[in-house]
């Protein structure tokens, strides 16, 4: 899950005044789950959304393409959202339902979407005109997968092959995916002997390849050297594997 704020100043009710990386524990509203899967077979699926907080809150969601600057208005994607805004009382739950408009996509891979959820907490009871408020936004992936893919999503993480290849400031892991499904990471090491490589995560679409760059690493490892990984399941569930480096 990505979590960002919104500066929101009181003379411009949604005035977009900062974005900037936060983290998911400073927004009330929170999405049941990590990610969703809409099988393509489904009339509409449900997401759920938990005020924790100890005010009501007002949110916002939509379904965009990717795009991490993208507003609920240039909201782009084959899905249509129930409600698109609404009021959640504190320490209460409000269900989502999620519609696919039928738009034409691939049938032999699924593709991939996010959810926003834009976190607006009410007005101060008393505010002058110079309060800040904040608005949080919460985006989770969502994987459309048609149906009659050849394979079994949990199987793609071990149908990836990793090779080592240069990026220009070292070496990077090439990982390569031949499946229809994608696999996503929460961290991928290299380890050679008593040396490890870390690298961010990422995902890695269909039929597709992606590098993870390993900082530190300057020059081809001499010996076996193994690649350690967690990925994650339908369920957002990290699991952890190590495989041989393939040359």
């Amino acid at each position: 899950m990505k979590t960002s704020f919104i500066v929101r100043a009181a003379s411009a009710v949604f005035s977009v005044l900062l974005l900037a990386d936060s983290t998911p524990a400073m927004a009330n509203v929170v999405i049941a789950g990590t990610r969703v899967v809409y099988p393509a077979k489904e009339r509409e699926i449900t997401i759920k959304l938990d005020n924790a907080g100890n005010e009501a809150a007002l949110v916002q969601a939509w379904v965009d393409r990717g795009d991490p600057e993208s507003r609920a208005d240039q909201a782009d994607a084959p899905f249509l959202l129930m409600p698109p805004v609404a009021r959640i009382a504190a320490q209460r739950s409000q269900t989502l339902r999620m519609t696919y408009t039928q738009d034409r996509l691939p049938q032999d891979v699924e593709s991939v979407f996010w959810l926003n959820v834009l976190d607006v907490p009410p007005l101060p009871k008393s505010a002058d005109s110079n309060f800040v408020q904040l608005a949080y936004r919460s985006r989770i992936k969502v994987f459309f997968r048609p149906e009659g893919l050849k394979g079994f999503a949990e199987d793609t993480p071990a149908a990836i092959t990793w090779s080592l290849v240069p990026d220009g400031k070292g070496f990077a892991l090439r990982g390569r995916n031949p499946t229809a499904f994608s696999a996503s990471y929460n961290k991928i090491e290299l380890v050679v002997g008593n040396q490890t490589y870390t690298s961010k995560g990422g995902m890695i679409g269909p039929h597709d390849t992606y590098e993870f760059r390993l900082p530190g690493l300057q020059s081809l490892p001499r010996g076996n050297a193994m690649v350690r990984y967690e990925w994650l399941n339908d369920y957002g569930a990290a699991k952890s594997v190590e495989t041989r480096l393939t040359r």
